[in-house]
């Protein structure tokens, strides 16, 4: 594992500490309506603060495209955390970022202190991890702490960037967590490790699925991209979701997976529906007979049992993907038959982001999870046996 310098390593009292957060929440009219990633943060903005620093925290939210856009302002961020910590979080208003407020309210800090600044994302230059961004987001801070594995698979300027020009950087403690995590269950797994991949596309998963033929002791199959397996294996799925294209490439899954002896499971049954909605009429068939007219939309009650199975056996498991289409209760049967497994075990179980962390948090499993983690593009790209560009900017111990 990257042994990478944490907080738990730097000596920060009367130092200016800029730390990137992923406070990207979902604001309805102003109202933040999940405060997750607020909260996720708290360990590492408190540990700063404890020890005497003058805490600095940057953050993007949406997709403001380099310009201002008052409703994606981190203002009711600032307020939030206010409540959360019991103390006030100053929040610097500059459309520029790195502005007259943010030198001011910088200028002003006392050991301990908090400062927000505006959206990264409002300058253009963030993504494009341009220098002289970089080079003001560093000029307020002495050192960098990165503690947004959302965001640790992009290469930005308050994630990479801003690395080159501080005097030293760490990682956070939700960061350090996530490369805990999420690295040792891939790379030194307590075994059996079963890893269950679902959603709606195959070529999401391509580089997952062919690095975790290399690591799992069962890989298991399920959602839309099950279609594509099916079709693979010469069966007939009517009008579900299928990518043509990849059909080669399932063909060539399935023959590693035997090659590598790795237990390879796919939906034997499949639940389907001639409409796109809750409320209509749905059947059992079995996969790879679902007729013309009718489309897949979860898996099986056998299925659901075949893979249950193989969860209870496991020790280390992996979720990326619902099995089906969760958001509709009739559809969902699936996806929450593998939460219910994975609560049940004892093992290191850990949710990969995305749907997934969405699916297992609305059917109430969330806290019988070993790990959820807060980013979905960054744990699949790490699933991918990738670097992340955000974790190997930050110093190494």
């Amino acid at each position: 594992m990257l042994q990478k310098k944490t907080v738990d390593d730097l000596q920060v009292k009367g130092k200016r500490v800029l730390v990137r957060c992923d406070f990207n929440v979902p604001l309805q009219d102003g109202v933040i309506t999940d405060d997750n990633r607020i909260t996720a943060a708290l360990p590492t903005i408190k540990k700063l603060m404890g020890d005497g620093a003058k805490v600095i925290l940057c953050s993007h939210m949406g997709k403001p495209k380099g310009e201002p856009k008052p409703e994606l302002s981190l203002a009711p961020v600032a307020k939030r955390l206010s409540e959360l910590l019991g103390k006030e979080v100053v929040f610097a208003k500059d459309d520029t970022v790195v502005g007259e407020n943010a030198k001011a309210a910088v200028a002003k800090m006392q050991d301990g202190d908090v400062v927000l600044l505006e959206n990264t994302r409002y300058r253009k230059e963030e993504t494009k991890n341009e220098e002289n961004f970089s080079k003001e987001l560093a000029s307020l801070a002495d050192i960098y702490v990165d503690d947004a594995f959302g965001s640790s698979h992009r290469a930005h300027c308050s994630t990479v960037g801003v690395t080159e020009f501080v005097e030293e950087s760490a990682v956070g403690y939700l960061m350090e967590k996530e490369i805990a995590f999420l690295g040792n269950a891939v790379n030194n797994p307590v075994r059996p490790f079963v890893a269950i991949l679902g959603g709606s596309k195959v070529s999401d998963k391509i580089n997952v699925i062919n690095n975790l033929l290399e690591k799992v002791d069962t890989l298991i199959i399920g959602g839309g991209m099950a279609y594509t397996f099916a079709v693979a294996q010469g069966g007939q799925v009517g009008d579900s979701l299928l990518e043509e294209d990849k059909v080669p490439y399932a063909k060539e899954m399935i023959e590693k997976a035997k090659a590598k002896g790795v237990n390879f499971l796919l939906p034997v049954d499949t639940v389907i529906t001639k409409e796109f909605k809750n409320d209509t009429e749905y059947k059992t068939v079995p996969t790879g007979e679902i007729p013309e007219g009718w489309m897949g939309l979860d898996i099986g009650e056998k299925t659901r049992e075949i893979f249950a199975d193989a969860i209870k056996g496991a020790k280390t498991v992996v979720w990326n993907g619902p099995m089906g289409v969760f958001e509709m209760e009739n559809f969902a049967k699936g996806t929450k038959a593998v939460a219910e497994a994975m609560a049940a075990i004892d093992a290191t179980t850990i949710i990969g982001g995305g749907d997934s962390a969405a699916a297992v948090n609305q059917l109430g499993f969330g806290d019988k999870m070993t790990h959820i983690s807060t980013g979905g593009g960054a744990s699949l790209e790490f699933l991918e046996g990738k670097e992340l560009p955000g974790v190997a900017a930050v110093d190494d111990k």
